[in-house]
């Protein structure tokens, strides 16, 4: 009988450890799934805060009153921009022309100013981008003798981007005003310049500036007619005007593109930068001219990652307020588009 009974209880002993076991591997399972729920709650999290698609970059014409009015060095720009929280740099060549009566000559002042942006930048570990061209001839003038010798011009442009490390310049397509002359002349100064600018591993962009080259599918026309990898476009979200009053490159705007999202969508297939112009903001911090969202869902759609450049250029707000806004405004919606 005492026998019986131990092995009873050895039966009894038996079965709660296998209830024991069995509770405890559902404690494990229910665990690990608990686990599992918070790993995916926090994967959620990090989905929604993830970065724009896109990085940013200043463009220096932002600060153009700062240099010109307020006294602000155009070789503090890398320190600047960074403090503001970009990443990469896109110059304007104008901004150094009081720096450039240093020199005896245009070619040691361009040689000089452009090692004292390499030290800035590399100081302040800014990513050079582009230099934004002007006052350096028409490149879509009548004229061969005058158009070639823009093209000399600016390649001094193009070596500058290549000691610096950009990877393109902007140009602009003044000249004719007249379409079909216009076309021709831009398609050859074009090409040359862009040939000299491919051997330097420097790209050449066309931003919509004025007159033709804010007329998006006659700019287009001349892109694909140069059809060189290495001539494409910068697509900005404002200076759509093609007529100006008396034929002025700057000044009253007579006629506007009238789409300027359909303009921005054009461009996009040959665009190695995108600049984010600016005017005015209203309460909400949303650009009171541009539909910024749609906009960007344009930039988006056509698959472009790269370098979106703030280029505020408005007048009720300070220059420093203006970048502000437009910085602020784009890492917004660019975070929410991912």
């Amino acid at each position: 009988m005492k026998m019986q009974l131990t092995r009873q209880n050895l039966a009894l002993l038996t079965l709660m450890l296998l209830v024991l076991m069995l509770g405890s591997c559902k404690s494990d399972k229910e665990q690990k799934t608990t686990e599992n729920q918070i790993e995916n709650s926090s994967e959620n999290v990090v989905e929604k805060s993830k970065d724009p698609f896109f990085k940013l970059s200043l463009a220096q014409w932002s600060i153009h009153r700062m240099i010109r009015e307020e006294g602000m060095d155009p070789f503090d720009f890398a320190a600047y921009a960074k403090d503001n929280g970009f990443t990469g740099l896109e110059y304007v060549s104008q901004l150094y022309n009081s720096a450039m009566e240093e020199y005896d000559s245009k070619d040691e002042a361009i040689k000089a100013i452009t090692q004292r942006l390499k030290e800035e930048s590399e100081a302040a570990g800014m990513e050079n981008l582009i230099i934004m061209i002007d006052g350096e001839g028409d490149l879509s003038v009548n004229d061969e003798a005058a158009r070639n010798l823009a093209v000399e011009n600016h390649k001094r442009w193009v070596d500058a981007a290549a000691e610096l490390g950009c990877h393109s310049i902007r140009i602009n397509l003044f000249g004719s005003l007249d379409d079909k002359e216009w076309k021709a002349n831009s398609i050859d100064g074009m090409s040359k310049l862009g040939a000299y600018a491919k051997t330097k591993g420097v790209n050449v962009l066309v931003e919509n500036h004025g007159w033709q080259s804010s007329n998006a599918p006659l700019l287009m026309e001349v892109i694909n007619a140069v059809g060189m990898d290495n001539c494409g476009t910068l697509p900005d979200f404002g200076n759509f005007c093609v007529k100006r009053k008396d034929g002025a490159k700057w000044g009253e705007c007579e006629e506007e593109y009238p789409d300027i999202y359909q303009g921005v969508q054009l461009m996009m297939p040959a665009a190695k930068a995108v600049s984010a112009k600016s005017y005015d903001f209203d309460q909400d911090g949303n650009e009171t001219t541009i539909d910024y969202a749609r906009m960007l869902q344009v930039v988006k759609d056509a698959g472009y990652t790269g370098y979106i450049g703030v280029e505020y250029e408005g007048n009720n707000l300070s220059e420093q307020e203006g970048i502000e806004a437009t910085r602020d405004l784009l890492i917004s919606l660019g975070s929410k588009m991912n």
